[in-house]
């Protein structure tokens, strides 16, 4: 039986996407509400009590927000680093976490589960000066300990990799050979500098190494990435006000055009409803 990959939702309102093969169902994040993830699973034939596990790429709301509420409704297992349960805190029973160390392997099912480290700086070169008293830094990207997934199940194998600045030669060679890729494409370069909605201090940190994927970051993330059999990729996380699907998927089908990749299928993930389905045989 082939991964199926189903993008419940993506973007600033919240980030998830359901994965299933073999018998088993995962979802990866849970970023908006349970009852938004509840209707859009119900829609695919599945109710909260199939889902075998929850794993989290980081801590932050947009990928997090229903974990309290569906941990109420049935205590599934969520997969996360330590360093992202300790940051959670209450939002999951100790019960039913399952902790990993970023870098490993582990299993859940018929799915097995790569895990890599996102890089980020240091924690005290998030500010440029004194951090303001009472103040939580939330854009971007300050999360503890990110990473990013490779689900593969009986030679099918597939890629997630959002919330980041740039990817490092690590993170290419987890994602090596992948035959599908959902990746970010937060901004388009032009469209930031032009918001009048940002302060220039936050339009440079969205753009710096630790901050978000461009268009063209993440063009160049799939010029450097060996991967012959990719099939299909889907663009995440795009910002609705420096954005636009039309400017991904070009950039995106422009680059693989380039790299002798163009028959591999591009697709952008939306906020509503269940946007996309993959299916890797």
């Amino acid at each position: 039986m082939p991964i199926e990959v189903f993008v419940l939702g993506s973007g600033s309102a919240g980030n998830s996407a359901l994965v299933r093969a073999e018998g088993t169902t995962i979802l990866v994040d849970a970023g908006m509400s349970a009852r938004k993830i509840e209707e859009r699973i119900r829609h695919l034939g599945v109710e909260i009590a199939d889902i075998d596990g929850i794993l989290l790429t980081h801590e932050h709301g947009d990928h997090t927000a229903a974990l309290k509420v569906l941990q109420r409704k049935r205590a599934t297992p969520v997969y996360a680093n330590s360093m992202t349960a300790r940051t959670l805190g209450g939002h999951v029973p100790a019960g039913s976490w399952r902790l990993f160390e970023s870098g490993n392997r582990f299993q859940i099912g018929a799915l097995s589960i790569s895990t890599f480290r996102v890089p980020m700086p240091r924690r005290d070169t998030l500010f440029d000066g004194p951090r303001p008293p009472c103040v939580e830094l939330q854009q971007p990207h300050d999360a503890v300990d990110p990473v990013g997934f490779r689900i593969s199940c009986q030679g099918s194998c597939f890629g997630i990799l959002t919330d980041l600045g740039h990817a490092t030669r690590p993170v290419l060679d987890a994602l090596r050979g992948v035959q599908g890729l959902l990746i970010e494409t937060n901004y388009d370069e032009q469209l930031l500098q032009l918001d009048t909605r940002r302060p220039w201090s936050v339009k440079q940190r969205i753009s710096s190494r630790h901050g978000h994927l461009s268009n063209a970051a993440a063009a160049k993330v799939l010029e450097e990435l060996s991967a012959e059999e990719l099939r299909m990729v889907i663009l995440a996380h795009l910002s609705r006000d420096c954005n636009k699907p039309e400017l991904a998927i070009t950039a995106i089908r422009d680059c693989l055009q380039r790299t002798g990749r163009g028959h591999t299928q591009v697709t952008c993930a939306e906020q509503d409803p269940v946007s996309f389905s993959l299916c890797l045989c």
